[in-house]
């Protein structure tokens, strides 16, 4: 049987007490024969679930038998549901397992349970952009990371070098809709942008993973690496402060206010790699942001409106 199901079936019996093939068939979406074949092959493995024959009999666990699947509160119950609800709207596989889950929560529970799965809509997609869809690469490779199955894929590089690589996958970050695939690999570990990957097919061998290995530690230094280096270059600069809210905000993690100067406007470090990177992130500002430091990003600055001023001088008179 399948292992859903025996999940589910296990939840129901400790819900409802006891339950016939054919109720139990109802709440799975199969038929009546195979709910008959997934009790009797439970009973079979182990599992303390007994028939009673006759005029209010059915299917119960031995004793009131409990499994530790579904000890959830109502609180606990809610919080799934609200975590899982808007997955469910998009997902067909969600929405099947939510509703399977729901149908074997306590009756008390169900009710919040299930204001809590509609209560919230995701809509990944900003203002006036086209609508977002998950690439079918990512489920392929994601199919591999629950499989443990090595990956044989072709990538294109940043510096559009294509290359074929073997490797062990280990998981999938969705980070602001763009996908990333941390893999081991002759070379260690490695990061690969899901749209860079051309093809991807299993090999058949099974995938090592080194022991330890947690996906959310993986990815806190991926993006420490890449933070560092989107922060080589910083710059002190000078803006009124009524405007320091919108600058950190342009400039995210890589904006460290640091007080005010004599005249009252904030004094705040700026990051990007490279001085070109600054320059261009500040010449939108005008004369809102004066640049103290260095002199790198000052000369990429007057250079960038030198340039402008020159395109640009005709249209002044």
């Amino acid at each position: 049987m399948r292992a859903d199901r025996l999940v589910a079936a296990l939840m129901l019996l400790q819900t409802r007490g006891r339950m016939t093939a054919a109720e139990l068939a109802g709440e799975l979406e199969v038929s009546v024969a195979t709910a008959r074949r997934d009790l009797e092959a439970m009973a079979a493995a182990g599992i303390p679930v007994y028939p009673q024959p006759g005029r209010g009999g059915g299917w119960a666990l031995v004793g009131g038998a409990r499994t530790d699947l579904s000890g959830l509160s109502a609180t606990e119950a809610q919080a799934l549901f609200l975590l899982v609800g808007p997955a469910a709207a998009v997902s067909g596989q969600a929405k099947a397992a939510l509703r399977k889950l729901l149908r074997a929560l306590p009756q008390t529970f169900r009710a919040d349970a299930e204001a809590a799965a509609g209560a919230t809509v995701v809509d990944p997609t900003p203002w006036g952009e086209r609508e977002r869809h998950r690439p079918e690469m990512v489920d392929r490779l994601q199919a591999a990371v629950v499989r443990r199955r090595r990956v044989r894929l072709t990538y294109t590089d940043g510096a559009r070098e294509r290359t074929e690589r073997l490797v062990d996958p280990w998981g999938l970050v969705d980070k602001d809709d763009a996908w990333y695939l941390i893999a081991g690999t002759e070379r260690g570990r490695r990061t690969f942008r899901v749209d860079r990957i051309g093809e991807a097919e299993e090999n058949g061998e099974s995938a090592g993973r080194p022991d330890g290995f947690t996906l959310a530690e993986a990815w806190r230094e991926v993006v420490g690496d890449v933070e560092r280096r989107r922060s080589r270059t910083w710059a002190t600069v000078l803006v009124e402060t009524r405007y320091l809210a919108v600058l950190c905000n342009r400039f995210g993690r890589h904006c460290h206010p640091e007080g005010t100067a004599g005249d009252g406007r904030a004094r705040v470090r700026l990051a990007a790699p490279t001085p070109l990177d600054l320059a261009r992130n500040l010449a939108g500002w005008g004369g809102l942001v004066e640049v103290l430091e260095p002199a790198s990003v000052q000369a990429e600055l007057g250079r960038i409106g030198a340039e402008l001023a020159g395109r640009y001088a005709a249209a002044r008179t």
